[in-house]
């Protein structure tokens, strides 16, 4: 089965495959405090990320994820991490997920564009039928995000996830359908 992570890009960024041998770029963006705040993830401490880099690898092996690193490419620094995960070939969906970027690409529309290059893979060259992303209820700013670029409200999960310090999130379900993609 093919499962190969792709390199997607445009004029402003560029992913390519999340690996052991580049994600300490990422080393001083990750460790901007409350980065992941809405997230379960830890990857404050180079230790902490590297086993989050292993974790999302083995999951590319299993087949269920395609972890990226974010390159901006006009302001040429790694910005951050996302991937395709929750990979469901069967019934083609996939959520894009596990998305964070230092606070200096925040609001610059980087994530957006990384965002439509991924959207555009899934149906083009996937041809899967729906992309799903699930944010914290709280974390209005990436709820806005994805509203803009399409993403239906589908549901509230009330208290699915526990979060590092502690607090069990409701987390908000949104989907783009293939039909509903230009």
């Amino acid at each position: 089965m093919k499962n190969a992570t792709p390199i997607l890009e445009n004029d402003f960024v560029k992913l390519s495959p999340l690996s052991l041998g580049n994600y300490h770029y990422l080393l001083p963006i990750a460790g901007q405090k409350k980065l992941v705040q809405y997230s379960p993830s830890d990857i404050e401490t180079s230790e902490a990320l590297k086993n989050y880099v292993e974790q999302a690898l083995e999951k590319e092996r299993s087949f269920l994820a395609m972890p990226f690193i974010i390159y901006d490419k006009k302001n040429e620094k790694y910005a951050g991490s996302t991937r395709f995960m929750n990979i469901d070939r069967k019934n083609k969906v996939l959520e894009i997920g596990a998305t964070w970027i230092g606070r200096e690409f925040q609001g610059t529309g980087l994530n957006g564009q990384a965002k439509l290059l991924m959207i555009n893979y899934v149906f083009n060259e996937m041809l899967f039928e729906k992309v799903e992303f699930r944010i914290d209820e709280r974390n209005v700013r990436s709820r806005r995000a994805v509203e803009k670029l399409g993403a239906k409200l589908e549901g509230i999960l009330r208290k699915n996830v526990y979060l590092l310090d502690g607090f069990k999130r409701n987390t908000c379900c949104y989907g783009i359908l293939k039909e509903e993609w230009g």
